[in-house]
């Protein structure tokens, strides 16, 4: 359930005196380590909330804990009175319950359910244990903690490990609305980036010369290497978010009109379950062979999520093109050199070929656990004999034959 906050009780007043200290430190310095909480206590007994300073970092399939604590006078009340809950900021003003408990009853809310628990460390841990971690997850929550009439609140923000990239379908660029973006993003295996996803990825060389949406409605685009066209070389007028210098920056729209403008999308996505693999058939096929031949090794065909994933967090190298599920044909690059495209890694792209016409191998990602029925190394051709005899023979009648 998604509701706006309330105005703010006398606990939140008490809160802001104190402050919740969220300092900001390196997201790596959080990983590998129990977080020590520091429980600051006030003369007037109020409850006091606290969570770990800076954020916690994990990935999609992963396990966190989103640490809280609270302390008050055990005296003058029971722990079995206090009631926990958490939140997550969905709106600057707007929050979706995530789990409540009050003393032995525990609820856990839409896509949580069956995911969240409660730690239970002992007398005031608050903690919230997160299983099975999806994209949709990313993001900050709230741990409010409540006494009678006594309140207080801590923020937690939950990163992810992932890689951020750009998006347009098939019909060409700057043909999405914002909830267009959103659905390509989500068919692609991902999300809208935020921005400091975007600028995170800017950061680590992400240059792309066409604005597109991100989760909060604003419309930007990263430049790593500054260019005329790509909001000048600098200085008046092409300042973003790295600053705007001659050293790039993230070009910065502001927030615009998401049911009428169009822009395209950056998307980000995080680890993958299974594996993406690169299918060579007998002879290079046209898009309408790929499922089938991914079908042929227990797999469908690779999303562009998928493959970015494969590229960033697998370390996929391949100097081959071949199809994917958009329809798009692109290749992964880890190590640069001269015959694959240049000399920066990345996904290269060949666009949206002629989906009829030109021919290439496939991309394919198999889900954890699913058998591979070809193990020996498999292709589609047709039993009998034979070659592609210039587009005759039709795919649909294809038969795995061994390579």
């Amino acid at each position: 359930m998604v509701c706006p906050r309330a105005a703010l009780g006398p606990g939140a007043l008490w809160a802001a005196a104190w402050g919740v200290l969220l300092l900001t430190v390196p997201a790596g310095a959080q990983r590998g380590r129990k977080k020590v909480v520091h429980v600051l206590e006030g003369e007037s007994g109020s409850v006091v909330v606290q969570t770990a300073p800076g954020q916690v970092v994990s990935h999609r399939g992963g396990t966190i804990v989103l640490p809280c604590r609270y302390h008050y006078e055990a005296a003058a009340h029971d722990h079995d009175g206090v009631r926990l809950k958490w939140t997550k900021v969905v709106d600057p003003l707007a929050f979706a319950d995530v789990f409540v408990a009050l003393g032995p009853q525990h609820r856990a809310f839409g896509s949580y359910r069956g995911r969240a628990e409660l730690q239970g460390d002992g007398p005031g841990d608050a903690s919230l244990v997160l299983r099975n971690v999806t994209l949709q997850d990313y993001g900050r929550y709230e741990c409010e903690v409540t006494n009678e009439l006594e309140d207080d609140t801590g923020m937690v923000k939950l990163d992810l490990e992932g890689v951020v990239f750009p998006y347009h379908p098939r019909g060409g660029r700057y043909k999405l609305t914002f909830t267009e973006a959103q659905r390509a993003c989500a068919e692609q295996d991902g999300i809208l980036a935020s921005a400091e996803q975007l600028h995170a990825a800017w950061r680590d060389g992400l240059d792309w010369c066409n604005a597109g949406w991100l989760r909060d409605g604003s419309v930007q685009y990263p430049v790593s290497q500054p260019r005329e066209p790509c909001g000048g070389l600098g200085g008046a007028g092409s300042a973003g978010t790295g600053g705007g210098t001659a050293s790039g920056g993230v070009r910065n729209y502001g927030y615009r009109h998401n049911a009428e403008e169009r822009y395209d999308a950056f998307c980000f996505t995080s680890n993958l379950p299974g594996r993406v693999f690169f299918l060579k058939p007998l002879r290079p096929v046209p898009f309408s062979g790929a499922a089938r031949a991914c079908a042929a090794r227990g797999a469908a065909v690779a999303k562009v999520g998928q493959l970015f994933a494969a590229w960033k967090l697998q370390l996929l190298d391949r100097c081959t093109a071949g199809w994917l599920a958009d329809g798009s044909a692109r290749y992964p690059i880890v190590n640069p050199r001269a015959r694959c495209g240049g000399r920066r890694p990345g996904v290269r792209s060949l666009g949206f070929p002629d989906a009829t016409r030109r021919l290439f191998g496939v991309y394919c990602y198999r889900a954890p656990g699913a058998p591979d029925p070809a193990p020996g190394g498999w292709g589609w051709g047709w039993a009998g004999g034979g070659g592609w005899a210039g587009g005759a023979r039709d795919p649909a009648a294809w038969t795995p034959l061994r390579v």
